[in-house]
């Protein structure tokens, strides 16, 4: 059993909804990042979702782009992103660990390669923004070859047939783009990510986890209620983004919001 799948059914077993932040590998400086990580564990992070900074982030909004920029100012790539997740399994080695990016520098590195590498460093998914699985054949047989789950997005706008073959080449957990649009964009209608959900559940019996829309802790809250997992991306980048130039402050700013979240996502 993957550390994914293991994790997520422990939550099962104590009637708890998954929170999983995310957080851009070397933002706001690559000194900030394995301990960010710890402090989110302490403060209630059942997974965590790293991202993989990229010149290119279609799917993101300015908040994750600026995100982005910050760590490649430091010329932070996917052999750094892999050596922050090896220091960091040297303390933690049961949080789940997603890395979340772009194909252009797995390819680059090679996909026997990554995987490889991935899997050594302590990595347990891959979620790909722009592989849609009809071109990630080869990627998944790698992946799986590593005990890696790759892990799919799924859209408002997807059909049963897409929901299908999406769920069945995913591991680990499907993830539900809650939002028409990029990361950080409108309003989260709850009682639509709600039908969504029931939707994608006739399709598959992995773990579903809603991102995208996020904000605070009621919010968390609602969407707990209706998924396995709950994904913040641009409240908990944002956080970091205010105190860039004042790094000491970032753990706790990004801890007083999940705690927040978790506090309430417990209370259901």
């Amino acid at each position: 059993m993957s550390r994914i799948a293991q994790r997520f059914a422990e939550l099962k077993s104590q009637k708890r909804k998954a929170l999983i932040p995310f957080v851009t590998a070397g933002d706001p400086n690559p000194t900030v990042t394995v301990p960010l990580l710890h402090a989110m564990v302490e403060a209630g992070a059942d997974l965590l979702e790293l991202g993989v900074p990229f010149s290119d982030p279609m799917a993101e909004g300015p908040v994750i782009q600026k995100a982005c920029e910050r760590a490649l100012a430091h010329h932070v790539s996917l052999h750094d992103v892999l050596d922050m997740v090896k220091e960091f399994r040297q303390r933690d080695t049961a949080t789940p660990i997603v890395l979340m990016g772009y194909m252009n520098p797995v390819e680059i590195m090679g996909y026997q390669a990554f995987a490889q590498a991935a899997a050594e460093a302590g990595v347990d998914g891959l979620l790909t923004v722009d592989m849609p699985p009809e071109e990630a054949g080869d990627l998944v047989a790698v992946l799986a070859e590593a005990d890696i789950d790759p892990i799919f997005l799924l859209a408002p706008t997807s059909i049963d047939e897409r929901i299908a073959k999406i769920c069945a080449a995913a591991s680990g957990f499907v993830y539900y783009v809650s939002l028409k649009g990029v990361t950080g964009a409108a309003n989260l209608d709850v009682a639509a990510v709600e039908h969504k959900v029931e939707q994608i559940r006739k399709h598959t019996d992995l773990p579903i986890g809603v991102g995208f829309g996020i904000r605070d802790a009621e919010t968390a809250r609602r969407v707990a209620a209706v998924a396995d997992a709950v994904v913040v991306g641009s409240a908990v980048v944002n956080r970091v983004a205010e105190n860039a130039e004042q790094p000491e402050k970032i753990n706790e700013a990004v801890t007083s919001l999940l705690r927040e979240m978790r506090n309430a996502m417990d209370k259901q």
